[in-house]
């Protein structure tokens, strides 16, 4: 599945960058990494009918690790997109796991007492959290292990997600993890900040911001 979209968009981007230029052709660069993305994460993602793999890789090795790792230790899993949480939780309910839920529609009295339960009930090990909603003003000491489910462009907004472990009162060591899909554009971004060393620095809060950054020989190597 991956190499079949991957294969349609670079062929048609490459065109349209030709075309209009990359400038132009930004929006189909975008939903070019948005669909690769989600198939790293679940093929189940991008809905299409012909394409309904319903196993992932990740949520596999989420699910193994979880079960290793939980005994003494409680756990932060962060994703960007809330129906790859929603996947997560589906499997944690079929395991029995019971585990506390935020993403950006929860409301802020639930969110208070999702924390709150997460950091005192000894029972719940796992906290689903979606990026965006999880990154800023929630003091979770209690985890020690964080999994960051689909890496992305912008390093600081993932630690921020990590810095939710190191507040006052922090005593353990943390562990952070990213979950990245070998020979997929996840790994060829890590190789695209290692190269370009400003793009990893520089605090792009939006997608538009990082395309704009690309060369088109980046734009070829990233659906490579």
């Amino acid at each position: 599945v991956y190499d079949e979209y991957k294969n349609y968009y670079r062929n048609r981007l490459m065109d349209k960058i030709d075309e209009i230029g990359l400038a132009k052709a930004s929006l189909y660069v975008l939903e070019g990494l948005l669909r690769l993305r989600q198939i790293c994460d679940s093929p189940l993602l991008i809905k299409d009918k012909e394409a309904l793999i319903s196993t992932s890789v990740k949520i596999d090795e989420l699910l193994r690790e979880i079960k290793e790792n939980t005994g003494s230790h409680k756990m932060l899993v962060f994703s960007q997109f809330t129906e790859m949480l929603h996947l997560i939780a589906d499997a944690l309910n079929q395991e029995g796991i019971t585990y506390c839920y935020l993403d950006g529609s929860t409301p802020a009295e639930k969110r208070l007492a999702a924390v709150d339960r997460f950091q005192n009930d000894e029972s719940v090990k796992l906290f689903l959290i979606s990026l965006k909603a999880g990154g800023v003003g929630l003091n979770l000491t209690a985890a020690d292990y964080v999994y960051i489910v689909d890496p992305w462009w912008n390093p600081a907004a993932e630690q921020q997600a990590i810095d939710r472990t190191h507040r006052i009162g922090q005593k353990n060591k943390i562990f952070a993890y990213k979950m990245i899909c070998k020979d997929t554009v996840e790994e060829k971004i890590l190789q695209l900040q290692a190269r370009k060393k400003q793009l990893a620095n520089d605090l792009v809060t939006e997608d538009a911001g990082f395309i704009k950054k690309l060369s088109r020989e980046d734009v070829a190597f990233l659906f490579s």
